[in-house]
């Protein structure tokens, strides 16, 4: 356990509880009697964030939550809101303290730039009007085809600005996984960039854009970022009932000086992100405007603490691509008017091609260099720092660093004591770290941090205000310090509108409350850990185990991959691991591990049981893996999730073809193996 994150600034958490105390005369004895408040009296919590928030409307709300049920909840009827407008009211009080809006830096750059903030605000205008000036408004559907970049941060502000439905994929995507997003939702512009640099290596999109171009009949506009090549010009895209357009000719000019995002209902279609499609259709989920912006400031500036810019000289980094939600949270800092840090690249250096070895430095040497305070990556980077023996404090000056957060899988023990040991400590204290767990599914975290409250290594610090997360078991009893189904029994605002294309919300229904009728149940395996801190009184931590259809179940003892994973991760020799447990019909369970090893190691017999021994000592003798088989790499979505139930399905003899789209993988050839291993022990019977 180790201490709490407060520094010179009241924490944005600390100052809510204030205001609830002068403002609503409500005082609360801990941080469990708040949050059980906020998930029992759910209009006077999110009412109080609307007045916290100071969120404006030119009209009132008739109330605050029509059919508190799930789905079919109704948020501030009447209520008028706009992302982007949010967003841009900061930009003069951040423009007067001297601190820029976007701080950027990709593989090209020798140094990180900056876009201040009335620069942003006249680039989203611009954007704006161009939109308008192609026939663009309310509820017609922008996509794009860019990096973490400002561009993108431009082209989802401009598109919401006109009540435009925004869409991203990432350049790294193939044609099928951009067009299994994009085909769905029909959109009207599409805003594209000709390549991207990545781990060194300029890779040429020309020939994907096409692809996709000649499949999207309702595209009416192409707007070109020509990246890689400055002399490309836009007509090379152009076709009849197409018009193609240059950036840089949609963000000239500047918009008039009374200029605004237009109004739109609270529930207005904001984007549209989707589920990883790793297997099927991907779900195209809607958020709305208003849940999103109560979900991302709630999140942002009482649990993860960012403070605005303007207070604090804030900068928030959260490495992302655009194909991933966390893209979306960091763009959404912007919404408590936080600098916000691009970096557009490989967090790994050069790619595996190149024959140059890793560099896990590159994102550290970004954030001494754009003076990052908070940074957060997927857990995975950090375990791959851990393991390729990064120092960050001799990669960089990390002397504004004083909070980390991770995401995307659950960080290990060893991590949580690598971050602790190897970045600064602000005012002697370790440096706080946050992760959370949540979902694109309705674009916000379940359990997260706690500025305020110690950091027990392994778990997350608590239930998010307004999240009513409970650990259930099958029969639907709550359960506390024992593994359960991660639900939520009350609705939240940032919860999906509906699933584009989506008759009779049926997949919406089969995807959350197939199992339990009006709850929400998440897919994931968490346990709750009650504390009760000395001086602090009571909060409740969480673990998350990992999905809870990747179940292994031995024996009749079920429990989570993530356990696993930390005691075979845990050995220096192994990099990254998957593991499936097969289940035959009137045969007993099979469970095969599958390992990365660093470079010139080997699985031999000596491996394999020091591997086995590890797993029995940290578990028990009924989860040791049946065999263990050394891989080149372990599959992953392009978010970083492990393909634990895509590959359980092939090994149980599912056609390939029906469980994965290789698009939509990170490392699309890290299949291979285990679809020619499929195939042999099905030829071996």
């Amino acid at each position: 356990m180790t201490g709490t994150a407060m520094g010179a600034r009241p924490a944005g958490i600390a100052a809510y509880q204030d205001w609830l105390r002068a403002e609503c005369g409500l005082a609360f004895a801990d941080y469990e009697a708040l949050w059980r408040w906020s998930t029992s009296e759910l209009d006077a919590f999110w009412s109080s964030l609307w007045r916290f928030f100071a969120i404006e409307s030119p009209t009132p709300w008739r109330c605050v939550l029509e059919a508190p049920v799930m789905p079919g909840a109704r948020w501030f009827p009447g209520a008028q809101v706009n992302f982007a407008r949010q967003a841009l009211r900061h930009a003069d009080a951040a423009h007067a303290a001297g601190q820029p809006a976007i701080v950027y830096q990709n593989e090209r750059m020798a140094a990180p730039a900056e876009i201040g903030w009335p620069e942003l605000r006249r680039r989203v205008g611009a954007f704006a009007a161009a939109l308008r000036a192609m026939g663009v408004g309310r509820g017609d559907r922008v996509v794009a085809f860019l990096p973490n970049a400002p561009q993108a941060v431009v082209a989802l502000l401009g598109s919401a600005s006109v009540g435009a439905i925004w869409s991203v994929c990432s350049p790294d995507m193939g044609p099928v996984a951009v067009l299994d997003r994009f085909r769905q939702i029909e959109p009207k512009v599409l805003v594209c960039v000709d390549g991207q640099t990545w781990g060194g290596v300029a890779h040429d999109r020309r020939a994907v854009l096409h692809e996709v171009l000649a499949a999207l009949p309702t595209l009416r506009h192409v707007v070109l970022h020509a990246e890689l090549d400055p002399a490309l010009a836009p007509e090379a895209f152009a076709a009849p009932g197409r018009a193609a357009h240059a950036w840089a000719d949609c963000i000239a000019g500047s918009p008039a000086a009374d200029w605004q995002p237009e109004w739109v209902p609270f529930e207005h279609p904001l984007w549209i992100v989707y589920s990883s499609g790793t297997t099927g259709l991907p779900k195209a989920i809607v958020h709305g405007h208003g849940g999103v912006m109560l979900e991302f400031l709630k999140g942002m500036v009482l649990h993860n603490d960012v403070a605005a810019s303007a207070v604090s000289g804030e900068r928030f980094h959260w490495f992302a691509t655009t194909g991933w939600i966390m893209w979306n949270l960091q763009a959404g800092a912007l919404l408590g008017g936080t600098t916000i840090c691009l970096y557009d690249g490989s967090p790994g250096g050069p790619a595996p091609a190149s024959g140059r070895p890793a560099d896990w430095g590159v994102l550290w040497r970004f954030v001494g260099a754009a003076g990052v305070s908070w940074f957060g990556a997927g857990a995975a980077f950090f375990a791959s720092c851990l393991k390729a023996g990064v120092e960050p404090l001799r990669e960089a000056a990390l002397t504004r660093l004083r909070a980390v957060g991770s995401t995307g899988s659950p960080l290990s023990e060893e991590c949580y004591q690598w971050i602790w040991d190897h970045l600064p400590k602000p005012g002697g204290r370790d440096i706080w770290i946050a992760p959370i767990s949540g979902g694109t599914d309705f674009a916000g975290a379940f359990v997260a941090g706690h500025p305020l409250l110690p950091v027990v290594k392994g778990e997350m610090q608590c239930r998010c205000l307004g999240a009513a997360v409970e650990a259930w078991s099958e029969d639907g009893r709550p359960l506390l310090g024992e593994v359960g189904e991660l639900v939520c029994t009350q609705p939240l605002p940032s919860m999906p509108l509906y699933f584009w294309g989506d008759e009779g919300n049926r997949r919406y229904l089969e995807s959350y409350f197939d199992m339990f009728p009006g709850v929400w149940r998440h897919g994931d395996w968490i346990r709750l850990v009650p504390h009760d801190f000395p001086g602090q009184g009571r909060a409740v931590g969480a673990v998350i185990y990992g999905r809870s259809d990747a179940t292994i179940n031995r024996h009749g003892i079920r429990m989570g991959t993530a356990e696993l994973y930390r005691a075979a991760e845990a050995l220096p020799e192994v990099l990254d691991s998957l593991v499936v447990d097969l289940e035959y019909l009137g045969r007993a369970s099979w469970m095969p591990l599958f390992v990365v090893l660093r470079e010139g190691v080997v699985l031999d017999a000596a491996l394999q049981a020091r591997l086995k021994a590890a797993i029995r000592a940290a578990l028990s003798a009924h989860h040791v893996p049946n065999e263990v088989f050394q891989v080149r790499a372990i599959p992953r979505t392009l978010s970083g999730k492990k393909m634990e139930l895509p590959v359980k399905k092939l090994l149980l003899g599912a056609d390939p073809a029906r469980v994965l789209n290789r698009d939509a993988m990170a490392d699309a050839a890290s299949i291979d193996w285990f679809v020619d291993f499929a195939r042999q022990r099905a030829a071996a019977g």
